[in-house]
């Protein structure tokens, strides 16, 4: 079994920024892929960003320019940068691992941007 579980959530004010960190523990023999999905109020969950074991790295088209994601293999941690937020990227973000084991999921984190 994996764990994940995220911090750095919080209150921005819009044009800000906060940094989400997800750790990785458990049963782990290979993380290939880590990344951030986020659910608003009323809406489906959606990718925000992931990226591969091997360095690859995709974002939805809304964060493009905005969020940065990346890792740190030897910590088995994963990153969501994000700047220049805006009140719509409101929304509970989870972190997601996929290993040939299977595919798992942080508890969420709050992220509000309101003025």
């Amino acid at each position: 079994q994996v764990q994940l579980v995220e911090s750095g959530g919080g209150l921005v004010r819009p044009g800000g920024s906060l940094r989400l960190s997800c750790a990785a523990s458990g049963t782990i023999f290979q993380l290939n892929v880590m990344g951030w999905y986020r659910q608003a109020p009323g809406k489906e969950r959606e990718l925000v960003a992931h990226a591969t074991l091997g360095g690859s790295t995709n974002y939805a088209d809304s964060v493009k320019g905005r969020f940065t994601v990346s890792r740190d293999n030897a910590k088995n941690t994963v990153y969501l940068q994000m700047n220049s937020l805006k009140p719509e990227d409101t929304a509970i973000y989870y972190c997601n691992a996929i290993t040939f084991q299977g595919n798992y999921w942080g508890q969420g984190t709050q992220v509000t941007v309101s003025s």
